[in-house]
């Protein structure tokens, strides 16, 4: 398969034109990155979306692989002047890894076996003829092989020679691995058992002690739970298939007579079977059921984390984070609203320490000395006792928003490196308090920051290719950031990293020419970073933002390319690109028809309007305010029945995890999501929506909740008068009285 096969087969597979792959492939070989592409090559693609250029760039990989095995297999049959035309021809034609290796096999390069010792021995001829079933006199010719030199002592013996290089060669037959493979395809069975004695090791694995099910069934998390407790050895696994029948089919294939040249060939065929074609066979089965899994298991990881890393941005707000916690008390840091820590401190407002009246005015002067918008509670320990009673603080502002924060992950930045670099003189528990503020105010650019696979939105996510997770997991990660853009004189290095073309090394250049020359004022000056180049200038400067730059383009996603356009259409208008930005009567007035070149095209020219209509807008939805049942913080206080509002913070194959502030997500299985049939939970929810749930079961010893959305429907509305507090009744004297008490107390 030549590259224009590979054009023709990907556009059949993925039912687009092959000019549009044709394009595309182009492009990527060019170095050009997934985003650029969607985002700024629109008419050489056809509109492709970023979806579907993935999807051309994996198959692209798959099928340019496909043929570099080929060629490796053309050349060392070739090497042993054993390549026919026929057997070049079905190589040619063979269109998967699978068909190739099963053409390769009889020729591939292995250790000594029975086959091959009974090759040495002189024994092909006879087994030939056993083959071959044309022949009567078996006894005799079998005979001939007898030969002490060659330690062939009996008839028998010739014949159980003869056998072993008819099973190698049964089992090596492309057309009788593809008929086994089928038959598992089709009927094979997964079935698990309990190693005996590890029944009380082995209890989380308790589900699948006695478990049977149809192969091709068999949904992603029981697959790989089935795996992890083969792998901890606490479960045994196996793949079986009807033996009668695969011995059945392969006796059809290869006997086509009878008499004592059929009945040989039938035993060779059984034994060929059961010591190396079906266990060969399983074996490729396991492996291909476990990429199934895994790959599913990826892809649910995959949306998850879009979901989370899109999630809405409270903005650029001065924040108040706090890292709830019992004994060791609430560790509280102020940030200004670019998120840079002012202050920090430690509150005790529970038990045992329980200073409660001395929390509530630390908490009160930081808000009032820092101007504090909002307050971002982690949701673990002490969380909901912590948002009870900051809730609680009457002088608190009415229009101050308290809020709880997925903290997941945060301990696992405060320990890297990143953390280490921006905050090395601080402790963990100030850095992790720090990241759950900065990701109430954006989730993406905290988030970035950490391993992916800490987030806590995976399943099974340590049983699968690391490398194929990591790899999906960085481009969900780079084409949230492409999408919702960079402000380049004020993001991190992670954020940086990720966007089109950019990558660590070059980050850490902006960031070191950022430092020593100042602020960019335009993203021209981006050339004089070091080993920015101008292939890699096209890639990212769409994608970053520049606010008060020189250009008023800077600012949003028209690329520096395009810019000539907008001033050639204020300059028809006879007024400024500010003005087209400003004033949509004037943007009204443009014909874009009249723009159209042969390197742009109306989809281009229709993103630039949009562009000028709202610069540098975020795709991401606006931040909604949303609170946990007043009357419920643990376990103990739910009761079946109940309906309780909540916040998914994972979907898995088997059903989707909520957080309705009891310390415990529950779970709505598959079964609950809705009153139709659901076959995959990420059509019905998705992490981070708001949704009603009613209580169905509470296991305290377990600690496990279950929950049902059947006739509640998928859609919640924030409860912002919950949030929102009654008209406070006090004097703001008595306030500034009593922080000035509280300065005198503290001496601050």
């Amino acid at each position: 398969m030549n590259e224009t096969r590979i054009y023709f087969k990907l556009a059949d597979e993925l039912n687009i034109d092959s000019k549009q792959v044709v394009a595309v492939v182009r492009l990527l070989d060019e170095g050009a990155t997934v985003p650029f592409i969607s985002r700024y090559r629109k008419e050489a693609t056809g509109s492709l979306d970023e979806v579907q250029i993935m999807n051309i760039k994996d198959g692209l990989e798959r099928l340019r692989q496909l043929e570099q095995r080929r060629e490796s297999i053309l050349k060392s049959i070739e090497s042993q002047n054993k390549l026919s035309e026929e057997l070049k021809e079905k190589l040619l034609q063979a269109e998967t890894l699978s068909q190739l290796e099963d053409l390769y096999l009889p020729y591939k390069p292995k250790r000594r076996t029975r086959a091959s010792i009974a090759r040495e021995k002189g024994l092909e001829e006879l087994a030939n003829y056993i083959f071959a079933q044309q022949g009567n006199a078996l006894s005799v010719e079998a005979a001939k092989y007898i030969s002490l030199e060659k330690e062939v002592s009996s008839e028998e013996e010739a014949l159980q020679y003869a056998r072993d290089i008819i099973a190698e060669t049964i089992s090596e037959d492309a057309v009788a691995r593809e008929s086994i493979r089928e038959l598992y395809k089709k009927s094979g069975t997964i079935k698990s058992k309990v190693i005996k004695g590890k029944e009380e090791s082995g209890e989380k694995f308790r589900d699948y002690f006695e478990w049977e099910e149809k192969l091709m069934d068999c949904p992603s998390h029981r697959m790989l739970a089935m795996r992890r407790g083969e792998k901890e050895d606490v479960l045994i696994l196996d793949l079986v298939i009807d033996e009668e029948e695969a011995t059945l089919k392969l006796e059809k294939q290869f006997i086509t007579g009878r008499g004592a040249c059929a009945e040989q060939l039938q035993l060779a065929i059984a034994d060929g079977y059961k010591r190396l074609l079906q266990p060969s066979i399983e074996a490729e089965m396991r492996l291909l059921s476990k990429q199934v899994a895994e790959k599913k298991a990826i892809e649910v990881f995959a949306e998850n984390l879009k979901e989370l890393l899109l999630a809405s941005p409270l903005g650029q707000k001065a924040i108040l984070g706090v890292d709830p916690g019992f004994r060791s008390g609430c560790k509280v840091v102020a940030l200004d609203r670019q998120g840079k820590l002012l202050e920090e401190t430690v509150i005790y407002p529970h038990e045992p320490q329980r200073k409660t009246e001395e929390a509530k005015w630390i908490l009160l002067a930081l808000c009032e000395k820092h101007k504090i918008e909002a307050i971002a509670i982690g949701n673990g320990t002490a969380s909901r006792e912590t948002e009870l009673f900051i809730r609680g603080i009457d002088l608190l502002p009415r229009e101050l928003q308290v809020i709880v924060v997925n903290e997941a992950g945060a301990s696992v930045y405060s320990a890297s490196e990143v953390a280490r670099e921006e905050f090395g003189e601080y402790d963990l528990t100030v850095r992790g308090a720090v990241s759950i503020g900065r990701r109430l105010a954006d989730p993406l650019a905290e988030l970035v920051k950490i391993d992916p696979k800490s987030i806590g939105v995976g399943q099974y996510q340590h049983d699968v290719d690391q490398g194929h997770l990591k790899n999906k997991l960085d481009e969900v990660v780079s084409s949230c950031v492409n999408a919702v853009g960079v402000e380049l004189n004020t993001a991190s290095k992670e954020l940086l990293s990720y966007v089109s073309g950019i990558g660590p090394s070059l980050a850490q250049n902006i960031i070191d020419f950022r430092k020593t020359s100042g602020a960019f004022n335009s993203r021209k000056e981006l050339l004089k970073v070091p080993r920015m180049g101008e292939k890699v200038f096209e890639q990212c400067a769409g994608f970053l933002r520049v606010r008060n730059g020189v250009h008023p383009l800077d600012k949003s996603a028209v690329h520096p390319e395009s810019y000539h356009i907008v001033e050639r259409m204020a300059a028809d208008l006879h007024c400024s690109i500010d003005d087209l930005m400003e004033n949509k009567d004037l943007r009204a007035k443009i014909k874009i028809q009249n723009y159209v070149t042969e390197a742009i095209g109306l989809p281009t020219l229709k993103d630039i309007l949009s562009e000028l209509e709202k610069p540098g807008r975020d795709p991401r939805k606006e931040f909604e305010v949303f609170s946990f049942d007043e009357h419920v913080h643990s376990m103990e206080d739910l009761r079946d029945g109940m309906r309780l509002p909540g916040i998914v913070t994972n979907v898995t194959n088997f059903g989707a995890f909520v957080d309705i502030g009891v310390h415990q997500d529950g779970l709505v299985h598959i079964s609950q999501l809705a009153d139709v049939f659901v076959d995959d939970p990420s059509k019905i929810v998705k992490v981070g929506q708001k949704v009603w749930v009613n209580v169905t079961e509470v296991d305290l010893k377990r600690k496990r909740i279950a929950l049902s959305m059947k006739g509640e429907g998928i859609q919640v509305k924030s409860e912002k008068s919950k949030i929102k507090k009654e008209e406070a009744n006090y004097d703001p004297n008595d306030m500034n009285s009593a922080l000035a008490a509280l300065k005198s107390k503290f001496k601050k």
